[in-house]
C-alpha cells in the first residue's frame, strides 16, 4: 500500500521536473538559453523563507514576511531565473538603448529577449502545473531572496519561484 502523502510527494517531484522540462524547451530568442532552473525541497525552502523574513523585516516589506510564511506550506518549489546577455543585434532598441553594444555598457539592465524568454518559459511551466491540478503561484518576492542568496549562481538578474503544493485548498492564494 502506498499512502497518499508519499504518492503526492512523488507526483509533485515528477510534475516539478516536467515544469523544468517545459521551461527548458520553450522557445528562446536566437535559440540561446540564458535561463537557469532548479527544484528545491523543504530544507532549501526553509533557508529561503528565513532570508525573506530577514529582508521583510529589514526593508519593512510586509509582503515578504507574508510570502516567507506562505512558502513553508510548499512541499517543493521550482525556481526560474535568467542571466542578462544581449543577443548581439545590430537593430533592436527594445531595451531603450540604440543597439546591443550600447546596452552591453549597462550590465544590469535586462535585455528584452532574456526577460521575454523567461516569461515564455514560466508560462510553459505554469501550464504544466495547471494541467496537473497542482497548487502553485508565481512569486517574485521569493525570486528576490533567491538572487540575494546566489542560489541559482552568478549572473542571475531576474528570478521567479513557483511554490508547489498538493492540498485540498491552494495555500498560495488563500493567504493573509
Amino acid at each position: 500500500m502506498i499512502n497518499s502523502d508519499k504518492s503526492n510527494t512523488e507526483a509533485l517531484m515528477n510534475i516539478a521536473e516536467k515544469m523544468v522540462l517545459a521551461a527548458t524547451t520553450a522557445p528562446k530568442g536566437r535559440g540561446e538559453n540564458n535561463m537557469v532552473a532548479a527544484i528545491v525541497e523543504q530544507d532549501e525552502i526553509k533557508k529561503i523563507s528565513d532570508k525573506m523574513k530577514e529582508m521583510g523585516t529589514q526593508l519593512e516589506i510586509p509582503g515578504f514576511l507574508r510570502d516567507a510564511d506562505n512558502i513553508l506550506k510548499a512541499q517543493l518549489m521550482v525556481l526560474f531565473g535568467t542571466k542578462i546577455k544581449p543577443m548581439g543585434l545590430k537593430k533592436c532598441g527594445m531595451c531603450g538603448f540604440k543597439d546591443c553594444s550600447a546596452k552591453d555598457q549597462h550590465k544590469n539592465i535586462p535585455c528584452v529577449f532574456n526577460t521575454g524568454d523567461l516569461g515564455i518559459a514560466i508560462g510553459s511551466a505554469a501550464a504544466v502545473a495547471m494541467d496537473n491540478r497542482v497548487d502553485n503561484r508565481i512569486m517574485y518576492s521569493v525570486g528576490i531572496a533567491v538572487m540575494e542568496m546566489g542560489f541559482l549562481g552568478e549572473g542571475i538578474k531576474v528570478c521567479y519561484a513557483f511554490p508547489l503544493s498538493a492540498t485540498t485548498k491552494n495555500p498560495f492564494f488563500d493567504r493573509k
